[in-house]
């Protein structure tokens, strides 16, 4: 009877483990969604700054660089701040600085010129580099190794939902004519960003009070029967290769995004720019799709096969957009993102696979990359302004190039399909 009972207990508390283990997945796969939709946000704006601010296509990319140069900074700080308080901690302070940034667009759309809204795009950003190191770190840890692409995939996929929404957003309201108050002409942008603040302020009272449960990382002591020293994460090719493809993915997607407007104006005659951030909403459904579609591909083919494909897909599309065929490109570029969907989560668990106690810095280094997302843009905005917007496609086409030999240079794993 007593072995029963202790049976019974055991079973109970495995279930209540599952639960809250679901449950914390849940939440944190909210964080996705919300950052996708502000990158969807992002990428309008560097049009919309085009027009309203007057600023040149090279310097609209100053959007990016401020925002993924945040990614650069707060990575490593936000790391160690993990390691001392937990992820929770992480992400209700990537919540607050996310809030604190939609909120300063108010007195830059008053001030009415291009570096506020810089500075509060910068501060909104350090907020998801937060979010980012957290909830990626979070969502690999929680449930199998072996499964951890898939998990990562499966959360990233409402991430492609929320950059999705995001360009339908700003193509509404962004180019939408300006409203008038009492006399007053109220500034639409700032308007979404307040409101998108007060959700983020909704979600850290509800992080606030909820349990997660805290992953731990494995310890030297842990594998003190496998080796009698873990091996430094910068003598494994798999994160330091992992480094220079996630910096690449990064800057390839960011890039596209920032340039797809631009593009879609060029080669298309007559289309304008809030039916062109319709098209680009096509192209993140595609990214969405992705998603999901390689969460359930990866069942059966190795990710790092998945990855290598998708990236020579991937070259062969920039390859047709630098050709610059009517209207043919714009759908060459809308179907790259279906490509790029399972690049960043895919290269992310496979850069931290195996670090053990290492992990969470491991993670902070590969958040960092995401500064690619400050350098690739303005890369492409003089390749736009120089040679035409179709030459800028030479930058990703050069991504896609290093993500490849990524995937080649690490080791292939078979994959083993469960029974039902």
């Amino acid at each position: 009877m007593n072995t029963d009972t202790k049976a019974l207990s055991g079973l109970s508390s495995h279930r209540e483990k599952l639960s809250s283990t679901r449950l914390a997945f849940i939440f944190v796969t909210s964080l996705f969604f919300m950052w996708g939709l502000s990158h969807g946000l992002l990428d309008v704006l560097n049009k919309h700054f085009q027009d309203t601010l007057h600023v040149t296509r090279a310097q609209s990319g100053l959007v990016q660089t401020a925002y993924f140069g945040a990614y650069f900074i707060i990575a490593l700080p936000v790391g160690k701040f993990m390691e001392r308080f937990g992820y929770k901690a992480g992400i209700l302070a990537g919540l607050a600085l996310f809030a604190l940034g939609a909120l300063l667009f108010l007195p830059a759309s008053v001030a009415g010129t291009f570096m506020p809204f810089l500075g509060a795009l910068f501060v909104l950003a350090c907020g998801l580099g937060c979010l980012e190191t957290a909830a990626n770190l979070y969502a690999a840890a929680l449930g199998a190794p072996e499964k951890s692409e898939q998990r990562l995939t499966l959360a990233q996929s409402f991430n492609g939902l929320g950059a999705f929404i995001g360009p339908v957003i700003g193509g509404a309201v962004f180019f939408a004519p300006p409203i008038e108050f009492s006399g007053t002409r109220i500034d639409l942008v700032s308007v979404t960003y307040a409101v998108l603040a007060g959700v983020v302020i909704l979600m850290f009272v509800a992080f606030a009070r909820i349990h997660l449960p805290e992953m731990r990382s494995e310890s030297k002591a842990d594998n003190a029967d496998q080796a009698p020293e873990e091996i430094s994460m910068w003598k494994k090719r798999s994160f330091t290769g992992a480094l220079a493809a996630q910096f690449c993915s990064v800057g390839s997607y960011v890039g596209t995004g920032a340039f797809f407007i631009n593009y879609a104006i060029d080669h298309w005659h007559g289309i304008t720019p809030q039916k062109a951030s319709f098209l680009l909403s096509l192209g993140m459904l595609g990214y969405m799709v992705g998603r999901f579609a390689g969460t359930w591909i990866m069942r059966y083919l190795p990710a790092r096969s998945l990855l290598i494909l998708n990236s020579l897909v991937s070259i062969a599309l920039c390859v047709i957009a630098i050709i610059g065929f009517e209207r043919i490109s714009i759908f060459a570029v809308i179907a790259s993102y279906l490509f790029m969907s399972v690049m960043y989560p895919t290269i992310f668990a496979m850069g931290i696979r195996g670090l053990g106690s290492q992990t969470k810095k491991a993670g902070s280094y590969l958040v960092m990359t995401l500064v690619g997302g400050a350098f690739v843009p303005l890369i492409m905005g003089a390749l736009a302004d120089h040679f035409g917007i179709a030459a800028a496609f030479y930058a990703p086409l050069v991504c896609f190039v290093v993500i490849a030999w990524y995937g080649h240079s690490q080791p292939p794993v078979t994959v083993v399909r469960q029974g039902h």
